[in-house]
């Protein structure tokens, strides 16, 4: 396939997306020196090859070191990504870390190891990117993957909360960067696929069917059998947010809010998307009935029966 048109047009494509996604959020800048971390699936691969394509013809110079952390799984082909790496000829540094014996000491048989697994690794990335001088630090979500987040945190956190394409480290030392944000995973598969890479199997840690992640994903795969292009219009949401019509006191001053001050669409308190007729006014046609009118509509027939009508006792 990689000689097809077909190919090239999906190469292009994310080619496309990802540098959007760096100059949207300006991800990479004049001098960067970027760890790009490599797992071995898809997604890193792809991350990867899309970054090294860019830098040779981007107008700015940075650097790019992959980096693997070997976290000594059983079983794991420690050797595939050295391999992968001198033959590509890209900069790379493996880490080993034990954290897959921490992981199991900690965790209950049956209990989910993401989150520990997630955290001790995420310390190793930091401590990585500070010994080797990196500022930035390239992880390889997707879309689909900033969507699934979303709706976890929205279905069992009780926020309105995502991965962003960008954000600093707690303590400011380093920038991570999410260049595949605008890249759909069956893009990536497709992509990989064709590109043929050194796939590392992801069972590594074993099958975890109870993983919330993965009811989420399957949730959102049936929507879009069902209705293509609902996924594309969540992620569109996630950067066309209105605070003013939510209920976030910390976004929003409601309290401050008052007559004559706030200029808000209030055609979305009627459940219109648009709202373009003629505003309604006020005309009192006993003492417990207000009507809402047209002032064109109720000159040409008074004895219309109203738009819309409130009744209230006296």
């Amino acid at each position: 396939m990689k000689a097809s048109n077909n190919f090239f047009r999906l190469e292009t494509r994310l080619q496309s997306q990802v540098g959007k996604a760096i100059a949207d959020f300006n991800m990479i800048e004049d001098g960067d020196k970027i760890l790009t971390c490599m797992s071995g699936g898809k997604d890193s691969y792809t991350m990867l090859s899309v970054l090294l394509a860019l830098q040779k013809r981007a107008p700015i110079d940075f650097e790019i070191i992959a980096m693997n952390l070997d976290q000594k799984h059983p079983g794991f082909p420690e050797e595939i990504l050295p391999q992968y790496f001198e033959s590509i000829g890209v900069k790379y540094r493996i880490v080993e870390a034990d954290t897959h014996s921490i992981v199991k000491e900690k965790v209950p048989e049956g209990k989910t190891t993401c989150s520990l697994c997630s955290r001790l690794r995420r310390g190793v990335i930091y401590r990585t990117a500070k010994e080797l001088g990196a500022n930035k630090i390239a992880l390889g979500h997707h879309r689909d993957d900033i969507v699934e987040t979303f709706f976890l945190n929205l279905f069992f956190g009780g926020k309105m909360k995502a991965m962003p394409p960008k954000l600093a480290t707690d303590d400011g030392a380093h920038i991570v960067i999410r260049p595949l944000a605008y890249c759909k995973e069956s893009d990536i598969a497709t992509y990989a696929r064709a590109m043929e890479y050194p796939i590392i199997p992801c069972d590594l840690c074993g099958s975890q069917e109870n993983l919330q992640r993965k009811k989420v994903k399957d949730m959102l795969t049936q929507w879009e059998r069902d209705t293509p292009g609902r996924v594309d219009n969540v992620f569109r949401a996630l950067s066309d947010v209105v605070p003013s019509h939510l209920a976030d006191t910390s976004l929003f001053d409601f309290r401050a809010l008052a007559s004559g001050l706030a200029k808000i669409d209030e055609a979305s308190l009627f459940g219109d998307t648009s709202y373009t007729q003629t505003a309604l006014v006020f005309s009192h046609s006993s003492e417990n009935r207000i009507e809402f009118v047209r002032p064109a509509a109720r000159a040409a027939a008074p004895d219309v029966s109203a738009t819309a009508a409130n009744t209230a006792d006296a």
